[in-house]
């Protein structure tokens, strides 16, 4: 049976789960709401077992909110939906999460920076999501929420999907599942 953790719950369950991932951007309301709907809808397509999934953001403008709605509207349109609500990244998802993905290189800067400041050294691997896509000029993924209508969120989706989609595939032939 799938576990599926969701962010409503208070911390990362003690019990052994064989993935942790946690999405970040910078207000937790679009890329990383909906990077995390995207990858629970792959766990349970793959039937990966026990993968805890969650995002947050580096800024509190959106703790307790429901994500952007354009973000909600596309993510419906492909037969997803979150039940997300914006939260803070913590110094302890450091060292509760196996994979801290961020959206853009002033994301992941400074998680980075935010990573090197704890003690003990977190073991956690914080890498750009669109690194997974294999192509230099994707692996950025933009924030949507100044853009006019759909497109940016379009453009985010698509990144987000294919960077998840070879995030398990990759986890899948390391594992030889």
């Amino acid at each position: 049976m799938n576990q599926l953790h969701y962010s409503s719950e208070l911390a990362v369950p003690s019990i052994s789960l064989s993935m942790k991932v946690l999405f970040v951007c910078i207000g937790n309301t679009c890329r990383s709401p909906m990077a995390e709907a995207i990858l629970k809808h792959l766990v349970l397509k793959h039937n990966l077992q026990d993968w805890y999934v969650d995002s947050a953001g580096l800024r509190d403008w959106n703790v307790g909110l429901e994500p952007q709605a354009r973000g909600q509207l596309l993510l419906k349109q492909h037969g997803l939906k979150t039940n997300h609500l914006g939260r803070l990244i913590v110094p302890q998802d450091f060292y509760d999460y196996d994979y801290i993905f961020a959206m853009d290189n002033s994301n992941l800067s400074e998680l980075q920076q935010m990573a090197t400041r704890l003690s003990p050294s977190p073991k956690c691997n914080i890498l750009l999501l669109g690194s997974y896509i294999g192509r230099k000029e994707d692996e950025i993924i933009q924030d949507p929420y100044f853009s006019q209508g759909m497109g940016g969120f379009n453009t985010a989706y698509l990144q987000i999907l294919e960077s998840c989609e070879r995030f398990v595939e990759n986890y899948q032939m390391e594992n030889k599942i």
